[in-house]
């Protein structure tokens, strides 16, 4: 079955641009006999693209963000040749660290949107960037490996971490972020989705008709519409 054959049922353009280069890297693969990974995916990417896969049947692929919990993640693709633990031992082949440690009169200073602000006023490309994890003396980026170089070096140029050590680290030196759950217990008339919406995100129902619409609304990372 031929690429536009496979693509037919997908009517928004960026779905399609985006399981499209999927494919290629499918063929790369199958043709090179390499492994093949794309840049960061955010969460409705990631649902777009495992349930693609789940339909064509391909199972020789790996969905990793650096660390189990990560939100954004890489696609990898590899031939029969490998499995999944062969894969696992090469993380470090497609993603780095780009720490950032700040000064001590600055701790405690930033947070997630400070640094992910600095990223985007100097024009890089978000895709590159996975999960951004802030802690109080700095920050944990995760990146695709190619891309790590060019962000350390970037970076002091901000005037918000020109006193900053920036350093390219190791995934097995990643410091992991606490997961906070905040539990929350509504009341519905029913188990309809606008009406849980409409609670938890404190709007209207038609507003919340608009999130689920628009493909924002996620159960078990998988979108709803």
């Amino acid at each position: 079955m031929n690429k536009q054959e496979l693509l037919k049922d997908y009517r928004k353009q960026e779905d399609k641009i985006c399981l499209s280069q999927v494919l290629d890297k499918i063929e790369y693969t199958k043709i090179r006999e390499k492994i093949e990974y794309t840049d960061f995916l955010d969460m409705y990417q990631i649902s777009l693209i495992e349930n693609f896969l789940r339909k064509i049947k391909f199972q020789n692929y790996q969905l990793f963000g650096g660390y189990d919990e990560s939100e954004r993640k890489i696609l990898i693709v590899y031939p029969e040749k490998y499995n999944d633990k062969m894969i696992a031992k090469n993380y470090s082949k497609f993603l780095k660290i780009v720490r950032i440690k700040l000064p001590e009169e600055e701790y405690g200073k930033y947070f997630h949107r400070n640094y992910l602000g600095g990223i985007v006023k100097l024009g890089l490309k978000r895709e590159k960037v996975g999960d951004i994890l802030v802690s109080e003396d700095g920050a944990d980026i995760l990146v695709v490996k190619d891309f790590a170089e060019v962000l350390k070096k970037e970076l002091p140029s901000l005037t918000r971490f020109e006193n900053s050590k920036i350093s390219i680290e190791e995934l097995s030196d990643i410091r992991k972020k606490e997961i906070k759950i905040e539990e929350i217990n509504i009341i519905v008339p029913s188990l309809r989705l606008d009406n849980i919406v409409s609670d938890l995100a404190k709007t209207s129902r038609s507003k919340a008709v608009q999130i689920i619409n628009q493909e924002r609304v996620f159960i078990n990372r998988t979108k709803r519409n």
